[in-house]
């Protein structure tokens, strides 16, 4: 049976871009394979940050997965700080990474550029991602466009360590990636991907009034300046959200009246507003359960940890023992 592995960094409340871009996809693969979703707290400490916030963000997150529809009984949902395994097999992958490999990351050059001082979990964040993944053998991980490289690198590193340490029978499976259908989702000033750091998000648990404090002024179409001025519905991101949110015939309806002028960006907004209202009251109302009824949250984690410990455990017995540990 095929294995997923994914994981999201404890940021806080889900945003829409984290549950069109992964989150959703999570969902629907977890009935289709054996699914590990992580919560990747490790990750989370490359920037300062205050150790009560981090405890709170990484709650925050799994109530909202919990409350998107992941199902503890379907797959494991665990926080990656509860498996020691994945720092140790992090460490062992360094020592076969070569340094230029890390240094043509994007991300990392990205990052480096923006500060005077990179520490050096910059650096090494795709290598402890490479962990993560290998550490259950997934062989498939849904990912967006902008972590193609990384799981590239962590195809890499499992090639690596095979050859030097499994040339017989390969242990680490080269995981493929699982391109999520909605890939990349741009934030409400149309600039850049949704993030938080950008104040340019809508947070998934926000009620309707907040939501629609936030679309009524959102980037749409430039050339439609005037009600009276046809658009093209694939340039405007409010569009793109239809496409998310809104069933097909919705759709093709806000397509023709953009085009063709029929009506208004506002009168778009609302019909996409009604439409996130059909999909978010319900998460809404599982998250106000879980957060009403915390051992719900702590249960499914614990259970969670247990099956990924299980695993890393004999990934790292079979690690050591080709290494010359045991």
């Amino acid at each position: 049976m095929a294995r997923i592995f994914s994981g999201i960094q404890p940021s806080g409340e889900l945003h829409i871009g984290n549950y069109l871009g992964a989150v959703k996809n999570w969902v629907s693969l977890q009935g289709q394979a054996e699914s590990l979703f992580c919560i990747v707290d490790y990750h989370a400490i490359t920037i300062p940050y205050e150790p009560a916030a981090l405890r709170a963000r990484r709650r925050e997150m799994a109530v909202g997965l919990l409350a998107s529809g992941i199902d503890p009984e379907r797959c494991s949902l665990f926080v990656q700080s509860d498996v020691p395994e994945h720092t140790e097999l992090a460490w062992i992958f360094n020592t076969v990474t070569p340094l230029g490999e890390l240094e043509r990351q994007v991300q990392f050059k990205e990052k480096s550029q923006r500060q005077e001082s990179v520490n050096a979990g910059i650096l090494n964040y795709p290598v402890l991602q490479a962990a993560d993944i290998l550490l259950y053998r997934a062989d498939t991980v849904p990912v967006g466009e902008d972590q193609v490289q990384h799981l590239e690198l962590s195809r890499v590193i499992a090639r690596r360590w095979n050859m030097q340490f499994s040339p017989d029978a390969d242990f680490f499976p080269e995981p493929k990636a699982l391109l999520t259908p909605t890939r990349r989702i741009m934030g409400l000033d149309g600039q850049a991907k949704m993030s938080k750091s950008l104040g340019n998000t809508i947070g998934l648990l926000e009620p309707a009034t907040e939501i629609w404090a936030k679309l009524r002024p959102a980037v749409t179409d430039p050339k439609r300046i005037k009600k009276t001025d046809p658009g093209t519905p694939e340039v405007c991101n409010i569009y793109h959200l239809h496409k998310a949110f809104s069933p097909p015939e919705t759709v093709q309806h806000v397509a023709e009246q953009c085009s063709t002028a029929g009506w208004g960006c506002i009168d778009c907004k609302k019909v996409l507003a009604a439409s996130m209202e059909t999909e978010l009251v319900p998460i809404r109302a599982r998250a106000e359960r879980l957060q009403q009824e915390p051992s719900l949250v702590e249960d499914a984690l614990a259970s969670g940890g247990d099956t990924a410990r299980v695993l890393a455990k004999e990934t790292m017995r079979g690690v050591r023992d080709r290494m010359g540990f045991a």
